[in-house]
């Protein structure tokens, strides 16, 4: 295998800007971002009171997955599309189909239609955050790069610290000017994404070379039968069955689409969405399987923190967002922290190391949360979650890129995203479709008379004066379909029978809840020491600086 890229002369070889002129770029770059990355804090904030409001909180992994499938798929056709059109133009195009995606998400009337409008943001979404970093790629060294990820690590802290706000606010009001307060979180992005358009219009000139590329659609499309299938199967397996004929039949079909896919790209050689021969370079194999492996870890752990925090805890929208702003201020300082070093030393390889160290802690550690447990103990874990993040993150994505020649970046970049968020696809649909199943299948077994919990709740259900009250009453009709063996996780789509329920009832369904947790956790425990184990082995290769014909060169 090859660790690095091959020597000579390269007639692609970059030409990196000055300073002024990247801080200039950055100001486009930063908006297609901050457009994403509030949406993202938006959503998962709301994403409770939506369910609850279209009766399909368990069906939530549709909307999460739906929107990833698509963002995922599209991520190597960026890479390649912008390398014949120029970046600025794909990165145009993603923000206004993130607009139009946006504004059919507020009209949606079922799970199932917000889930196919959000597949569309996703086909905005796959270009935002891809093209941002390879065009950072385009313009600055490897070496010099880290230091300007602080820019974009402030874009995620503002709208991780605005997104739950502007959501819990939106989440939280029954209407605004005629519209259900919920909808506001998508049709948000309209003014944020007009206003994105015109300064990414502004402000983002870059050098472009074209390279003419043949579009590879075949893979592509052999890509969307492998994967698709593969995630429907992931995410409705529970409702299914794992060995049914239509579980067998998207096996095959993931199966036979990732075959022909692989076949393509063979043939395609260079003109591949993604080249087989990238395989043949260490780095590039073991950072993208990594990559993997700590999306699904990463999104199955943020998927199941907010929850936690709603359902158990009874926070508000608001509230568990604000609670996961320490998970958020760990990425920034490990992010920066490890952006600073790698820019003095060139040396990145212990970072990643560190990271997933840190993050097999974190999720061990959150894998014993119970309803009573700490909420200084929760956030302090996520905090811990969040440096082990910006720990791994942005130095494997600094790896990816110093590892091939710089007329690759742009596919190279495109890969580390796409790997990535292929295994935060498959893990949000795998572990939040396993954590509603384990959910409904514990509350029976919790509310055993042969429980504490269980007991006291099954006496409260018989005291007159305790189901007098109307919400008491509703809890315990839902829970008929529990103890009746028929509630297939119906009763969970729509939580808000909990709100005002006295303890003695909930406490048993919150113990269900906790264990399904405790799995969840774990297994991405589990999930994090594989990629820990994986990174011990990977090269360390000095980071390239500004050489001798790098001078810095007029944008277009």
């Amino acid at each position: 295998m090859t660790n690095q890229p091959a020597a000579g002369h390269d007639d692609h070889a970059p030409q990196y800007l000055s300073h002024r002129q990247i801080v200039s770029v950055l100001t486009g770059l930063m908006m297609g971002m901050f457009l994403s990355a509030l949406d993202q804090t938006i959503v998962a904030t709301a994403i409770r009171t939506i369910g609850d409001d279209l009766h399909g909180l368990s069906l939530q992994a549709w909307v999460t997955t739906a929107y990833l499938i698509t963002a995922t798929i599209t991520t190597p056709l960026y890479g390649k599309l912008s390398d014949i059109y120029g970046r600025k133009k794909l990165f145009l195009f993603a923000i206004s189909t993130f607009i139009l995606g946006s504004l059919l998400c507020t009209f949606a009337d079922s799970m199932y239609q917000l889930a196919g409008y959000r597949a569309l943001q996703g086909l905005g979404a796959g270009g935002l955050f891809t093209l941002a970093l390879a065009i950072i790629g385009d313009i600055v060294p490897p070496r010099e790069r880290a230091k300007y990820q602080g820019a974009f690590l402030a874009v995620f802290g503002v709208a991780s610290v605005l997104g739950p706000l502007v959501g819990g606010f939106f989440a939280g009001a029954s209407q605004i000017f005629g519209l259900t307060g919920w909808r506001w979180v998508f049709l948000v992005n309209a003014p944020i994404g007009i206003v994105a358009l015109f300064v990414v219009q502004a402000t983002l000139h870059v050098p472009h070379k074209r390279l003419n590329h043949r579009i590879d659609w075949w893979g592509a499309l052999a890509l969307v039968v492998g994967l698709v299938p593969l995630l429907v199967i992931a995410e409705q397996g529970r409702e299914w069955g794992w060995a049914s004929s239509r579980a067998y039949l998207c096996y095959g079909l993931g199966i036979i689409g990732l075959i022909a896919w692989i076949t393509v790209e063979t043939r395609m050689k260079d003109e591949a969405l993604l080249p087989m021969r990238f395989f043949r370079n260490r780095t590039f194999a073991l950072t993208n399987i990594v990559g993997f492996i700590m999306g699904a870890a990463m999104f199955g752990g943020l998927a199941g923190l907010p929850l936690y925090l709603q359902i158990v805890k009874g926070a508000s929208p608001t509230k568990a967002g604000l609670l996961l702003i320490p998970l958020t201020l760990g990425i920034m300082v490990g992010s920066i922290a490890s952006g600073q070093i790698i820019s003095r030393t060139g040396k990145y390889k212990v970072f990643p190391i560190i990271g997933a160290s840190t993050l097999v802690v974190s999720l061990a550690a959150l894998s014993f949360v119970q309803p009573d447990t700490s909420l200084v103990y929760t956030c302090t874990m996520s905090a811990l979650f969040g440096f082990g993040l910006g720990n791994l993150l942005q130095p494997t994505v600094l790896a990816v890129q110093n590892s091939v020649s710089p007329r690759d970046i742009g596919v190279a970049t495109a890969s580390a995203t796409f790997f990535r968020q292929m295994g935060g696809t498959a893990g949000t649909a795998v572990f939040i479709s396993v954590l509603f199943n384990e959910w409904s299948q514990r509350i029976p077994v919790e509310f055993s008379p042969n429980n504490t919990a269980g007991s006291a709740a099954l006496a409260a259900l018989k005291d007159p004066t305790v189901m007098g009250q109307p919400k008491n009453q509703a809890f315990g009709q839902v829970l008929d379909k529990f103890q009746s063996g028929g509630a297939g996780g119906v009763g969970l789509n729509d939580t808000s029978f909990l709100n005002g329920v006295v303890a003695d009832l909930t406490r048993p369904l919150f113990n269900a809840f906790t264990f399904a947790m405790h799995n969840l956790f774990l297994t991405t425990s589990v999930l994090t020491v594989i990629a820990l184990v994986l990174l011990c082995f990977l090269p360390s290769i000095p980071l390239r600086g500004r050489g001798p014909g790098d001078a810095p060169v007029a944008a277009e």
